[in-house]
């Protein structure tokens, strides 16, 4: 069985800034946390069943750091697309890179965190299986795998619904399949020696033009401080007053 782990290299949390172009900065870089979480249960599949875990992860060279703890976690190789062109690209243009990533990649499942701590979109993952034309299984809160097929525990406002796809599938996991682990000693002096391949975009048969800011889809058109709030209004009296003072502020306001 092998199972390829989207990994996002993202700002460290809490260091976030906007650049003057109002693009994130990506000057130190950590793994995402929601796809550790995902890593980890990959991990765990493999150990109990056999197989290998695979990651791929499209951003700058400062996002080997990234790769390079989740290899001493237990990853076996990484795959790294890495291009000055991709600076800006929009969720469409990465997805294109990625999607052309994983058809060069043999895997059995893929899978990624619920959303990213630089984006939060949550989008890249139904957009990826879309365009693969694989199944898509969300919001797993556990995972069952084998080299044939996939079961999940999909959360929903009654517990969880059970779903079921063959491999191969991408599954998107939330932070309820288990705490990541930490890399051991041992593990990150292994990670030196595992496999990183560094793909560019001609690699991948992708014109740079379609990608990164000359590409992208959407645009920074400005930004503006938001109004300051007014005063707020304070209701001290006994509750039957209290609450016909509120019922004439509504009024005014055309709120009820």
């Amino acid at each position: 069985m092998h199972i390829v782990v989207l990994l996002k290299a993202v700002p460290i949390v809490g260091t976030e800034r906007l650049g003057p172009d109002q693009r994130v900065q990506r000057g130190q870089l950590e793994a995402n946390g929601n796809d550790e979480y995902v890593l980890e249960k990959a991990l765990k599949l493999t150990e109990a069943n056999g197989g290998e875990v695979s990651l791929l992860s499209m951003g700058p060279a400062s996002a080997i750091d990234a790769l390079r703890k989740a290899l001493a976690m237990g990853a076996t190789r990484a795959y790294h697309v890495q291009d000055e062109a991709l600076a800006g690209s929009c969720i469409r243009g990465t997805v294109d890179v990625l999607v052309a990533a994983l058809r060069k990649i043999e895997f059995d499942l893929l899978f990624v965190g619920a959303d990213t701590s630089d984006g939060l979109g949550g989008v890249v993952a139904p957009a990826v299986a879309a365009r693969l034309g694989l199944p898509y299984l969300s919001y797993a809160s556990e995972i069952r795998a084998s080299g044939t097929g996939v079961s999940i525990d999909r959360l929903s406002p009654t517990g969880f619904d059970v779903q079921e796809a063959a491999s191969p599938a991408v599954v998107m996991g939330t932070q309820l399949l288990g705490e990541p682990r930490y890399p051991s000693l041992r593990g990150i002096m292994q990670a030196r020696t595992k496999e990183t391949t560094t793909w560019s975009l001609a690699d991948l048969g992708i014109d740079p033009a379609s990608v990164g800011e000359a590409g992208a889809t959407t645009r920074f058109i400005g930004s503006e401080t938001p109004p300051q709030r007014s005063g707020a209004t304070v209701v001290k009296a006994p509750p039957d007053e209290a609450a016909a003072a509120i019922v004439d502020f509504l009024a005014t306001r055309r709120l009820i």
